[in-house]
């Protein structure tokens, strides 16, 4: 069973990802973005790591890929709001939440992930959290350098083309 949970957490890994590469709608490929990274934190599970798991869960998509979701809907909030009236979306999305969550629920309770066992011995977490701050602090700063770099360049990016629209007009 865990050769076909990881099957599927390959193709909602892989499929998330080319759908944040290709989609148009930026809010669209924030959210296939967000599918990524919680497959890539499923892996972690399967890999018998939960901290490390709940850790890219909370940072990657609570954190990073929500402030993405949340600065794509400030910059571009007229592109965003256009109401489409369109009942076969409206079933056709109820449908598709139907089988996921079906699937999902099937994986989860046939997966067997509670009768797995292991020789290792528990991991202790707080010695996860002194390599974090002892040995891999320069890597958590410079991410964060990174993305804040990175939103306020996407922001600049905006403030541009607002410019650029204004002097069209005139």
């Amino acid at each position: 069973m865990v050769d076909a949970t990881f099957l599927a957490l390959s193709v909602l890994t892989i499929g998330s990802a080319i759908a944040a590469l290709e989609l148009r709608s930026l809010i669209y490929g924030s959210i296939a973005l967000m599918g990524a990274l919680a497959g890539v934190a499923g892996f972690f599970l399967l890999l018998d790591s939960p901290f490390v798991a709940m850790f890219q869960i909370a940072v990657y998509v609570g954190s990073i890929a929500v402030l993405i979701l949340f600065t794509v809907m400030l910059v571009r909030r007229e592109l965003i709001f256009i109401k489409v009236e369109d009942p076969k979306r409206r079933y056709a999305g109820i449908g598709l939440m139907l089988v996921l969550m079906v699937g999902l629920g099937s994986l989860i309770i046939d997966s067997g992930l509670k009768s797995v066992t292991t020789d290792e011995p528990p991991v202790d977490f707080r010695l996860i959290g002194e390599d974090f701050l002892t040995y891999y602090w320069p890597a958590l700063v410079l991410m964060a350098l990174i993305l804040a770099g990175s939103v306020t360049g996407a922001l600049v990016l905006a403030r541009r083309e607002d410019v650029a629209d204004e002097q069209r007009t005139d």
